[in-house]
């Protein structure tokens, strides 16, 4: 009762002032419940392709190197003449690196050229396997920013789910706490039309897990 009667006594536009931010407060929760509900963040996220290493079928010396870092090149370009062995690509792809060792020897067991085709880029994200993991299927939708594509967010699905851990715990330790694996998710987009987007960058994605 003392109580009601403190409440009566304060100021009514203090009340009126004082219910107002009670229903923006609840309006502020219930919009992010909302804005949350059914999504996934995978902050650790990297834009990456598979590589194709190319090496000659036989040591020798390297006579001419054709493709440099940054290439492009197509089904049949010449990409380095090792002995009497002309190598060519492939397939059409993106030349990410090139060992510039004109004159000296090269050999099998070590890559002169690697390739990545820009049709396979996706994205590769980590996460712990308590946040979410369970919530994700493949054929999700996402989205995802670049950090170097500041204020663009693109869109993709959810290609494949790790089956196993990243780094598997092959000892247990003493402590009562178990560690938390990390597992990794793959998603696709279409690099076709988001050419800006480049194999290594990073990258935050968004898991819709409603959306299967």
């Amino acid at each position: 009762m003392k109580k009601l009667i403190s409440y009566l006594k304060i100021p009514k536009n203090i009340r009126r002032i004082a219910a107002i931010l009670a229903i923006l407060v609840i309006t502020a929760c219930y919009y992010f419940f909302q804005k949350t509900q059914g999504r996934i963040s995978v902050d650790n996220s990297l834009v990456s392709a598979p590589l194709i290493n190319i090496a000659p079928s036989a040591a020798g010396k390297l006579m001419e190197l054709d493709a440099t870092e940054g290439h492009n090149v197509k089904t049949g370009d010449v990409l380095a003449v090792v002995g009497t062995e002309t190598i060519r690509a492939q397939n059409d792809g993106l030349v990410v690196s090139a060992a510039n060792q004109v004159g000296g020897n090269v050999s099998p067991a070590s890559p002169l050229i690697q390739m990545i085709r820009t049709q396979d880029l996706r994205l590769t994200g980590t996460i712990d396997e308590n946040k979410g993991l369970n919530q994700i299927k493949v054929g999700q939708t996402i989205s995802f920013t670049v950090d170097a594509l500041p204020g663009k967010t693109f869109w993709g699905y959810v290609d494949e789910i790790a089956p196993m851990a990243k780094q598997a715990q092959l000892a247990f330790s003493i402590s009562s706490e178990r560690p938390t694996q990390q597992f990794q998710i793959f998603a696709r987009f279409d690099s076709n039309s988001s050419p800006q987007i480049k194999n290594g960058m990073s990258a935050k994605m968004t898991v819709f897990t409603n959306t299967q």
